[in-house]
């Protein structure tokens, strides 16, 4: 956004330098990106007294002007009608960059030099003047440079706005935020207009198809136009913010959206068919000529202005070709809108087209400022000879309502660091034309204006004080750092424990999306009425594969494990910890549980010279299950093999459930061959899942220690044969169970089926270790024990002993 100091000084009085006035909008949150010297380009172009006029020997139009400028003269060939001697005028040295772009060189004109231009206003922009050379006042300095001797200084602000605030994409609202800024008064233009009457309703009408494009559209009728060249005022407010002067017409639409960011539309009334307006939405695949003769493809979203029978303009975009202002044009009906931003965002960014209307529509212009646009520009076009026809259209159908917000001051003081008074804050707000009501010593109830669609919440308004009070002026404060630690709670340390456990065990941890495919559960095998069916869906999902939340971690672990496959690593430990979410198909909130999921497949041990390649198996996962539930302290765990029906996407016969205590944690197994098929894997894969929600109830928050033995162990071994269903952890619990002091620990070491063991039977063999704590154990005691135990195993499991 370019605004001009001038500009800026008719709204208000800037009591500060440039230097300070560029500061201090940056520091409301107007950056200023650069300053320019509008008149930079006046620097080679210097007061020039003609001392002598000769005429040229090879043209009858042309002269040889000899220009003193202070420190020589110069030569120069000039066709002016009205150069004469002792005339001081502007003269153009080589190297001067006129306001068109083109650049002025050392020539010669007819055959002869010529070393500078003698110029007129309108080619140094400085007038409208074009009929001879510029005329200056004899009481000026010879030789002086022409922007210092005619006191021109006219700095241009670059100024970069965030999206959010379009109420200064206008030279009206940067100067509300200077005169803020000083607190001084803001003067706003004259926007109201008498009207005796409502001649416009008898010439023309406005209908609105589409209220929720267009909320509001507003028209007023000026006749007895001229279309001509604006004058030089006009055309120069224009060229300072980066505009082109068309004609008079256009060029004051333009002058009233730059200085109040209403953006207006000029239509010639004469070609509008039945002289009459219908805002309505474009069909499917309509085509329609913009004002840069280009066709574009419309869609039934774009919006539309039309006359009786045709498209002339898309709203808050462009014109059209079949109703711009031309040179015959004697009736124009203005229009000042109010469009839909979001709208107005999809057809500019459809159509490519960014104009300076669809960058303040898609932003949002003010909604009860369409009417004052209108009137200014109306006026305008009257003080330039046109007659204003008494009334205007204003369609309204859906009026916006105020909004109310309340401010609290202990938590504006709280969120900024400040220490404001209300009045103090209240006077800040109201700086910016805010309406604010105390109710009550610490609340204010405070009515935005209608330009400052960005206000919405609380804190909105202490931005608002904060950026206007002085980002220096909140003063530096440190944070709270209280010298005591805190424990960290049980979840992130018991979490924190799983990974270091799991690395421990050559596991790789992996992080998955908590978004997975729609038919993960399908791929899972899930039974019909199993709650992980129950999935809540994604409302707007990056792709197929993200559509719901996931209810397991295992499509993760799997999906994770086939991308690593297809890069030939086939060797694979991985780990999740993650949530799933579980619900009960109602709109309550979704349950998070923390999960834990290990998944292993390809070989045992890594590859080496010493070590036979050898395909890892249930026992292998089981073991890390293990491993991580005595490394977490946890006791009392068991794992027993889990009823044919139960197992889903696990093997059966090759699953177990994993218990502790009485509480079921999890499961242990081989993925199911129908599984990996569904996931496109053809290689075998292990996985155990842990609860780890239930897993931290089980876990000790204190480990206890105990010495190390003093006296030796005896080991015993103990070798059954018993029926092949039963599971061998049974006779190891059974062992346990007995409460035997001497026993220490008890280790499976061998399970053995086939001849010459009966069918049907399997032998199993274990090692018990006795121990004392108060003495070294005599061979007789130990094989008294021992010998109890295993005819108490033999009786339990009608077992028998190897022949």
């Amino acid at each position: 956004m370019k605004v001009s100091l001038s500009w800026l000084s008719q709204y208000v009085a800037i009591d500060m330098s440039v230097e300070e006035l560029v500061d201090a909008l940056t520091m409301v949150g107007l950056e200023v990106e650069t300053v320019s010297d509008r008149y930079a380009y006046l620097a080679s172009v210097v007061v020039g007294r003609i001392v002598r006029i000769d005429a040229h020997p090879h043209a009858d139009r042309l002269k040889i002007c000899q220009v003193d400028i202070g420190d020589r003269v110069l030569a120069v060939v000039c066709g002016a009608p009205n150069v004469q001697t002792e005339m001081q005028v502007p003269l153009a040295l080589p190297g001067t960059v006129f306001p068109d772009g083109s650049v002025l060189e050392k020539t010669t004109i007819r055959g002869v030099p010529s070393d500078g231009m003698i110029c007129s206003a309108v080619e140094l922009g400085l007038g409208s003047d074009a009929s001879g050379v510029m005329s200056l006042d004899a009481a000026l300095k010879t030789g002086t440079k022409l922007a210092e001797a005619l006191g021109l200084n006219d700095k241009i602000l670059d100024i970069d706005l965030t999206p959010n605030r379009p109420d200064c994409l206008s030279i009206i609202g940067v100067a509300r935020e200077i005169a803020a800024i000083q607190q001084t008064d803001l003067t706003y233009p004259d926007f109201h207009l008498e009207d005796a009457g409502n001649q416009i309703s008898d010439l023309t009408s406005v209908t609105i198809e589409a209220p929720e494009h267009c909320p509001r559209y507003a028209a007023r009728l000026v006749t007895d136009i001229t279309v001509a060249p604006s004058p030089f005022w006009l055309q120069d407010r224009l060229m300072s913010v980066g505009l082109r002067p068309i004609n008079n017409i256009v060029d004051i639409t333009n002058f009233v959206m730059m200085e109040t960011g209403q953006p207006l539309h000029a239509f010639d009334f004469d070609r509008l068919a039945e002289n009459r307006i219908v805002v309505r939405t474009a069909t499917q695949g309509e085509k329609f000529i913009t004002l840069d003769e280009k066709e574009r493809d419309l869609s039934s979203e774009t919006l539309m202005i039309c006359d009786g029978e045709k498209p002339v303009a898309i709203g808050g975009v462009m014109g059209g070709l079949n109703s711009e202002i031309e040179d015959s044009t004697t009736r124009v009906l203005i229009e000042s809108a109010y469009f839909n931003p979001v709208s107005i965002r999809k057809t500019a960014k459809k159509l490519g087209l960014n104009t300076e209307a669809t960058h303040r529509f898609e932003r949002g212009v003010d909604p009860e400022g369409t009417l004052k646009a209108l009137n200014r520009a109306a006026r305008l076009m009257a003080d330039l000879g046109g007659r204003i026809v008494e009334g205007l259209i204003d369609q309204y159908p859906a009026p916006a309502t105020s909004k109310t917000v309340e401010l609290h001051v202990s938590d504006t003081n709280r969120l900024l660091g400040t220490d404001l008074n209300r009045d103090q804050i209240r006077n800040i707000l109201e700086s910016i034309e805010f309406t604010v009501d105390p109710d009550g010593p610490e609340t204010l109830v405070v009515r935005p204006p209608s330009f400052r669609v960005d206000i919405t919440r609380p804190v909105d308004l202490m931005e608002e004080v904060a950026r206007l009070s002085g980002y220096n002026n909140i003063p530096t404060t440190f944070p709270v750092m209280p010298a005591e630690t805190r424990e960290a709670s049980k979840l992130m340390t018991s979490r924190s424990e799983v990974k270091r456990l799991m690395a421990g065990f050559g596991f790789a941890e992996t992080i998955n999306y908590s978004f997975v495919h729609r038919q993960s559960c399908d791929r899972l095998r899930l039974e019909p009425g199993d709650p992980r069916r129950k999935t809540i869906a994604i409302l707007n999902p990056l792709s197929e594969d993200q559509a719901v939340m996931r209810t397991s971690l295992v499509p993760g672990l799997l999906e994770t494990m086939g991308r690593n496959i297809s890069r030939q690593e086939k060797n694979l430990r991985l780990f999740e910890v993650g949530k799933i979410y579980r619900t009960d198909g109602r709109q309550t909130p979704a349950r998070e549980i923390e999960m834990i999921a290990a998944l292993w497949t390809g070989s045992r041990f890594d590859a080496a010279w010493h070590v036979k390649e050898t395909a890892c198996d249930f026992f292998d996962l089981k073991g890390v299950a293990e491993g991580l539930l005595r490394g977490l302290g946890v006791t009392d765990w068991t794992f027993t093999a889990m009823s044919v029906e139960s197992c889903r996407y696990t093997k059966p016969g090759h699953t177990a459930r994993i218990i502790a205590g009485d509480t079921l944690i999890g499961l242990a197994g081989e993925v199911h061959p129908r599984v990996l098929d569904n996931f496109g894997l053809k290689q075998t894969a292990f996985i155990f899942e842990l609860d780890m929600d239930r897993l931290i109830a089980l876990i000790p928050d204190k480990k206890l220690s105990k010495p190390i033995p003093k006296f030796p162990a005896v080991f015993r071994d103990i070798t059954l044969i018993i029926d092949r269903d039963v599971e061998a952890a049974s006779v190891l619990q059974s062992v346990e169970s007995q409460g035997e002091e001497l026993v220490e620990s008890l280790q499976l070491f061998d399970v053995y089926q086939g001849d010459p063991i009966p069918a049907g039977k399997k032998s199993i063999s274990f090692r018990i270790t006795y121990r004392s704590s108060t003495k070294t154990l005599e061979d007789d005691v130990v094989n008294t024990l021992h010998g109890k135990i295993t005819g108490r195993l033999i009786k339990a499991f009608d077992a028998g002993l190897p022949a």
